[in-house]
């Protein structure tokens, strides 16, 4: 472990302590994601209970009173500010652990598996009433835990689950946030939808065999600098990026008749991968060297998918590596596959939304969510607000569409409430990075054009990546950028591509 600090004591318990509930979320992670792609289904409730045992263990350890003696003893102590940031870090998630039952732990772990290993059959079945049985447990739970972090937070139940993903951040902030979005999105998803019928694009047509999307897929990752001596890519039902950062697990799903859904799934992830590969190594085993917050992370996903993948330069450059897989077709002639990926489009599914219309995905998911969790709603409304929003939002119809209206995400079956705003958030911390990298690198759009990302890649290193949790939210962006979160450079990006 690289510090200069000498530790004392209390500090140099609580650096052993984490090291060691470190080696349990490397176990618990790498099973999590054997359970998502490789385990057979009479494996799964051997595997849950396996993993609620380490997750009530983990959390027995963190809770123990020596620990919380520990924190007080050690705030006494003379610390370097790298190490007072770790011990910022290692108070959060004491104060966050210690509020929680080991019996909600152990439940909450046992209710996650049950309802997202059953929704793996039942949402390509449409069963949203046999998925609705298996939920409503989650979010009793839910809402158990809300509710015990809400008295202690003294905030509403939904802020209380916030705070877990984006520390700081209210409901408040996001209804001020997404108020604003609602104010001119709609309109420019219209005017942009409108341009865009005078200009026609072509489908690439398959089929697209799922050996050669692989291929494809690790040939754009080694460009994005995915180290695959630390990392590796998979199938999973939903796309997800997880293990460790020494060994970090991505995964997207195949469809024979597209190859964009995939491959951008692929960019996304690898996103999110670069950032876990690139946190601080001297650190890896202490809170400190975490990612920052979920929106944060999200923030590194969509600058990949979305910032770069969708740009013109980055695509002209990655086009050969498609025609080198499938063959040249006018579908991926250069002008139209611009055109293809920077299509706007309403549609029913998130992961596949385009950037224009995917705020209002989020938004919709937020809006019910903080109901279900505030008790406003029960899970049986679900389906009818969500149609409800999505008419109103996209002017699409899930009436009886329950696989590919609120059964498509896997958030929820965890109770993972509170995780969607940070899409949005991370979207618009996506922008603000990308418009500072740019003023900070004058030749960005040409280096990209030539294949070279290494100056891109350096700066969200130097201003990103290897702080993990060193900062709060607020101090790392105004770092990299010069200011707090400022939705403006979003609108701003979505203007300048498509209009």
């Amino acid at each position: 472990m690289m510090t200069s600090t000498q530790y004392s004591s209390a500090y140099q318990e609580l650096h052993r302590l984490f090291t060691r509930l470190s080696r349990f979320d490397h176990l618990s992670a790498i099973s999590g994601w054997d359970m998502q792609t490789m385990m057979p289904p009479g494996g799964n409730k051997a595997r849950s209970e396996a993993l609620a045992e380490l997750s009530v263990l983990r959390h027995q350890i963190l809770t123990d009173r020596n620990t919380g003696e520990l924190l007080d003893r050690a705030q006494q102590e003379t610390l370097e500010e790298i190490d007072r940031a770790n011990l910022r870090e290692m108070r959060r998630q004491y104060d966050n652990a210690v509020l929680v039952p080991d019996s909600l732990v152990e439940a909450k772990s046992l209710a996650g598996a049950r309802c997202e290993h059953a929704w793996r059959t039942q949402r390509p079945a449409n069963d949203w009433r046999g998925f609705s049985v298996n939920l409503r447990e989650v979010v009793k739970l839910s809402r158990e835990e809300a509710q015990i972090r809400a008295n202690a937070l003294g905030c509403s139940r939904y802020d209380a689950l916030l705070n877990l993903y984006e520390p700081g951040m209210r409901s408040s902030d996001l209804d001020r946030i997404f108020g604003d979005l609602k104010t001119w999105l709609p309109d420019l998803l219209q005017k942009v939808v409108a341009k865009q019928q005078q200009e026609p694009c072509l489908i690439p047509q398959g089929p697209f065999d799922v050996d050669s999307q692989r291929k494809l897929g690790l040939s754009v990752m080694a460009m994005l600098g995915f180290n695959f001596d630390g990392g590796r890519v998979d199938v999973s039902a939903h796309p997800f990026c997880g293990g460790v950062p020494e060994d970090v697990r991505i995964t997207t799903r195949y469809n024979e008749k597209e190859f964009l859904t995939a491959l951008l799934g692929i960019i996304h992830e690898t996103g999110h991968a670069r950032y876990e590969q690139n946190l601080p190594r001297e650190w890896l085993d202490q809170p400190v060297a975490l990612a920052r917050s979920t929106a944060i992370h999200e923030s590194q996903s969509l600058f990949f998918e979305m910032q770069l993948a969708r740009s013109a330069d980055f695509l002209k450059i990655i086009r050969p590596l498609i025609v080198n897989q499938f063959g040249e077709q006018p579908a991926l002639a250069e002008g139209n596959f611009i055109r293809l990926n920077q299509r706007v489009k309403p549609g029913l599914i998130r992961v596949d939304a385009d950037e224009v219309s995917y705020p209002a995905h989020v938004i919709l998911r937020y809006e019910i969510e903080r109901a279900l969790i505030e008790g406003e709603i029960e899970v049986e409304d679900i389906p009818a607000l969500w149609n409800e929003k999505m008419l109103s939002y996209l002017g699409l119809d899930t009436t009886d569409n329950y696989r590919n209206g609120c059964m498509q995400d896997i958030h929820w079956t965890d109770g993972a409430f509170g995780y969607f705003p940070t899409y949005t958030v991370g979207a618009m911390y996506a922008a603000q990075l990308f418009h500072s990298a740019s003023n900070a690198l004058p030749n960005l759009n040409q280096a990209i054009a030539a294949g070279d990302l290494s100056g891109l890649f350096q700066w969200l290193q130097q201003n990103i990546w290897r702080h993990g949790s060193r900062y709060s939210t607020e101090t790392l962006i105004t770092n990299a950028t010069g200011e707090t979160l400022n939705p403006r450079y979003f609108r701003q990006h979505l203007e300048n591509r498509y209009l």
